[in-house]
């Protein structure tokens, strides 16, 4: 299993226009994409701002790819993310996924 990693920042009022976003058009959009295995948006507030992390986990850099299309390393950020966000990453990381202690496996 591979852990794709993106991370942002965001006003608080951001941060919850971000969180609507992703649960309503980006959950819904990873769910039809074969090989994709679940996803956790992460927030820390700090200091009057918010810190986002965005981990996606797939199969394979094949179902990766089917998601993000020829350059997996290029993030995917629809423009009503970026309405939103203060700054954002335009990479990506991928992780390999070396223990779970999850039900994703």
């Amino acid at each position: 299993m591979i852990a794709r990693i993106w991370r942002a920042s965001a006003t608080p009022e951001g941060a919850d226009g971000y969180e609507r976003h992703f649960t309503g058009a980006v959950l819904p959009s990873l769910r039809g994409v074969a090989g994709h295995r679940g996803a956790y948006l992460l927030r820390r507030d700090a200091d009057g701002r918010v810190e986002i992390e965005v981990m996606t986990l797939w199969d394979s850099m094949d179902a990766i790819r089917r998601f993000a299309g020829d350059d997996p390393a290029t993030a995917v950020v629809e423009p009503a993310a970026r309405a939103v966000l203060l700054g954002y990453d335009t990479t990506v990381t991928h992780h390999t996924v070396s223990v779970s202690d999850g039900d994703l496996q």
